[in-house]
Order: structure tokens, then C-alpha cells, then sequence
């Protein structure tokens, strides 16, 4: 009997049901990894205790210390957080992986940071597997051929409890794009400028999955980029089907397979992909040599434009719920309708966040600031998203290209991504910064936050405006 042609999520998905109900569509998970950081987890694991409940898999549990944690002062451990509740959540977090068994890379631990980059660091991020994190940027695991999505705190305590997942199946969308991106363009323009085409619901109710010669001839870093904003576009987890890419880049990590293992799971994961024929709920078609230098102008990752644009003027935007929201957003950011993006005047660069904290975003930031200096009047930070590509870029001399121009080197950490931690805009700064969101008080209340990637946030420190390295 021929087999129905199947999607890489469908594939997933069958593999891991452990039980359906038809009447309610609801499914039983099975969950192969199961991420937990500070602060996402206290009320999960109280949850447990309070039901005499043990972690039913610790194994397959990782844990590490992000959103909260301070990016200086790192080897004080607790004692350098500075903030009573943050220190408190760190505290319990640490108390309560210790009474579990669960794995943890504290603060100060050179494995530590942000954790969509430690996972796929330490090789626990593998094709095929389930994984959800209390964090909506959970989507970034997508990278590897993984279904990995961000759940609540609720359904923290219930995989840790079970290590399954209640779950309703999504639609299937492919995002295909094919071509070369013009010079400059990568990974981040691709997901701002999809984002802006197809609206924060565009993907709403469905995973969607990367595909095409655009999509094969990227890195892992940039995969990661591309599916960590999946969740900016509404969906529910982005995929890439895994290749001799995904094997090399985990080839010899920590937690991957060894020898004779490495052989068997290198065979699977050669038959995760999708099948031709394969039913598509939503098609989106991308011509890569169409995808400008991108970035934000509002306050929605959808309010982004090429920088060569000007800022939409309300008037011409036909849908009135758009229409308002851009009215708002101007008002907020400070800008006026048909102003060019290029050349507004910032005060903050960030450069870091699960988006763009790994170790080629700092060379392609270090490669634009060699030999310059950041603008008078304005303060650059750079945060490397874990102990190990701090490590690494200082092994390569990035760090001092860039304390050079003067760029802050700062340690591992969330930091300016979600004002969760000392490092916060103040109200009214605007920010050109390398994280997934730019919401209202994102990075600090009254904060102003412009998305664009890496090379365009290090080329606006230098040019001390919104820019692109042509503009240097």
C-alpha cells in the first residue's frame, strides 16, 4: 500500500503521538527535549511540588539562567544580580533543577547563555526531535528539522510531569524562495520583509516550513535567525528540512550522537523531509534577489520596510485596523508619515538576543566596524549569546575590533532583548537593535526599537543613524 504523501510537520507529528481523540482533535506529545530557564518555571515546579509529582524525565530536561541575569559581573554568581526578584528566580530555578536531577549550566558557566543557542550548541537540538520552551522564540530549533514551539507555564508543569504535550495539529504553509539575496541581504531582511508581506497572522494556525535554493545554501546561524522570527509571523514553529548542513554543523557536539549511533541517527535524519506531492495548506513564493536591506519603522516586527523606503503615511494604508495601528506607532516612535528611515538619528545600538547572538552576527558586525568608531553621543553593546561564542569571538580577535570602535563587550544573556535585566532603553532612546520584537516597552518603557540585522545595527553605531555599511 503506497504511503500518503506526508509534509516534514506531518512526519513529526505521527511520529510522536502517543494518543488522539478524534472528537476533541486534541493529541498526547511526546516531547524529546524539554528547555526550562528562570523565569517561565517557579509556578511549574511549585505546581509539582504541591502535587507530590517528580520530573518524569530529567534527561530530557536542560536548563539554563537568561532572561534575568545581569551581562557584567557574571563570575560574583547571585550575588552580582542586583535586582531582588530576578536574584529570587535565579535562586528557586537553581534550588529546584538540584532537587530534580536536571542539568544545569548556571550563570558563569562558560556553556551558559540564551537558551535557543546553548541547546543547538551543546548538540540537544536534533532533526526530528519535539521541543518546547517556556519562550515563545522556541520556533529557532525549527533550524535543525525540529517541531519546536514556545508553550505556557501550565504546560511546563505538565512536560515536566509527563514529558508529553497536549497539542492540536496545525495547517501546513511552505514558504519557498529561491535565487541569491543581493549583497548585505541575509537571513534577518528575509524574515522582516516575509513578516511585512504576509502580517503578524499570517502564519496564524499553521508551521511553516523554509524551503528552496535560498533556504540550502544558508548556514545554520541564519537558519536559526529565519525560524526564530517563525513566531513574529504568527505561526506556531518554522522547519527546515535537515542536510548535509544540519550534519556537519552537529557533527562532534557535546550531546550528539557518537560512533556507531551517529551512523544510525544520520540515516533517519536523511528521511525527514518533505514528499513531493505533499499537501500545502499555503504557498508564499519568494524571488531572494527581491529582498531588500530591511527594518522596522513601528511597532510590530509587519511595520518594516526596505531602507531605501519612507515611513508609510497613514492615508494610503486602505485597511482601518492597519491604519490605526500605524497612526499609534508613529506616535510612539516619533516619526512622521513619509520620512525616510534612513538617516533617523539613534542613541542605542544592541547588538545580541536568540536572534542574532551567534558567532557569525558578531563577525558580520566586527567586519563593519573595523578600522571606525561609533558615533559620538551614541552607546553600543554587543551581547554574544553564550559563554561559548564570547569565547570564540575572543579567539578570533572580534572583541577587540569592536571595544575598539567603541562597542561594550558584554557577557551572555537576554539582555536589551525584553528590558527583563539592568540592560533597558530609557524612555524616549531609540534603539537600532538586532532582537525579534519592537513592541511598545519592549526594551525599556518608552523605549524606541528599530529591527534590522547585524551588519545594518553596526553600520548605523558608526553612521550614528539608521544606515547600511554602502552608507559608511
Amino acid at each position: 500500500m503506497t504511503e500518503h504523501p506526508r509534509t516534514l510537520y506531518d512526519r513529526i507529528w505521527d511520529a510522536h503521538v502517543v494518543h488522539e481523540d478524534p472528537a476533541s482533535g486534541e493529541a498526547l506529545l511526546y516531547i524529546d527535549l524539554h528547555l526550562i530557564h528562570e523565569v517561565t518555571t517557579p509556578q511549574a515546579f511549585a505546581g509539582l511540588e504541591a502535587a507530590g509529582r517528580r520530573v518524569r524525565r530529567p534527561d530530557l530536561t536542560l536548563a539554563v539562567a537568561d532572561h534575568n541575569t545581569p551581562t557584567e559581573n557574571q563570575s560574583l554568581g547571585l550575588a552580582g544580580v542586583t535586582d531582588p526578584e530576578a536574584r529570587e528566580q535565579l535562586e528557586t530555578l537553581t534550588r529546584n533543577v538540584a532537587r530534580h536531577g536536571i542539568e544545569f549550566l548556571p550563570m558563569g558557566d562558560p556553556r551558559n547563555g540564551i537558551v535557543h543557542v546553548v541547546g543547538p550548541e551543546q548538540g540537544r537540538s536534533q532533526p526530528g526531535f519535539t521541543i518546547v520552551c517556556g519562550d515563545s522564540h522556541t520556533s529557532t530549533h525549527g533550524a535543525f528539522g525540529a517541531l519546536a514551539h514556545g508553550i505556557g507555564t501550565s504546560e511546563v508543569e505538565h512536560v515536566l510531569a509527563t514529558q508529553t504535550l497536549r497539542a492540536r495539529k496545525m495547517k501546513n504553509m511552505a514558504v519557498r524562495v529561491e535565487g541569491s539575496f543581493p549583497q548585505g541581504v541575509g537571513a534577518k531582511d528575509l524574515a522582516l520583509h516575509l513578516i511585512a508581506r504576509i502580517g503578524v497572522n499570517g502564519g496564524a494556525g499553521s508551521v511553516i516550513e523554509y524551503m528552496g535554493s535560498t533556504i540550502r545554501a544558508m548556514s545554520m546561524e541564519q537558519r536559526m535567525t529565519l525560524c526564530n522570527l517563525s513566531i513574529e509571523g504568527g505561526a506556531r514553529a518554522g522547519l527546515i528540512a535537515p542536510d548535509e548542513t544540519t550534519f556537519a554543523w552537529l557533527r562532534g557536539r557535546p550531546s550528539a550522537p557518537k560512533a556507531a549511533r551517529w551512523e544510525t541517527a544520520l540515516a533517519h535524519w536523511r528521511t525527514l523531509k518533505s514528499d513531493p506531492h505533499a499537501h500545502w495548506d499555503r504557498i508564499i513564493e519568494i524571488d531572494a534577489a527581491t529582498v531588500p536591506p530591511t527594518v522596522t519603522w513601528g511597532t510590530s516586527p509587519e511595520q518594516a520596510i526596505a531602507l531605501a523606503d519612507r515611513v508609510p503615511r497613514p492615508d494610503d494604508i486602505a485597511d482601518a485596523g492597519k491604519r490605526e495601528a500605524a497612526i499609534r506607532a508613529l506616535a510612539y516612535m516619533g516619526l512622521e508619515p513619509g520620512q525616510s528611515i534612513a538617516g533617523t538619528p539613534i542613541d542605542r545600538v544592541f547588538i545580541g538576543s536568540c536572534t542574532n547572538s551567534r558567532i557569525e552576527d558578531l563577525r558580520a558586525a566586527a567586519a563593519v566596524v573595523r578600522g571606525r568608531k561609533v558615533a559620538a553621543g551614541v552607546r553600543a553593546m554587543v551581547v554574544p549569546g553564550s559563554g561559548l561564542v564570547r569565547a570564540q569571538a575572543e579567539a578570533e580577535g572580534l572583541d577587540q575590533t569592536l571595544i575598539a570602535a567603541g562597542f561594550e563587550w558584554r557577557e551572555p544573556g537576554c539582555s536589551m532583548c525584553l528590558g527583563m535585566n539592568p540592560d533597558i532603553l530609557s524612555p524616549g532612546e531609540r534603539c537600532a537593535s538586532t532582537s525579534n520584537r519592537n513592541f511598545e516597552g519592549r526594551q525599556g518603557r518608552g523605549g524606541r526599537t528599530h529591527l534590522m540585522s547585524p551588519a545594518l545595527a553596526a553600520a548605523s553605531a558608526v553612521a550614528g543613524c539608521i544606515a547600511s555599511p554602502a552608507d559608511l
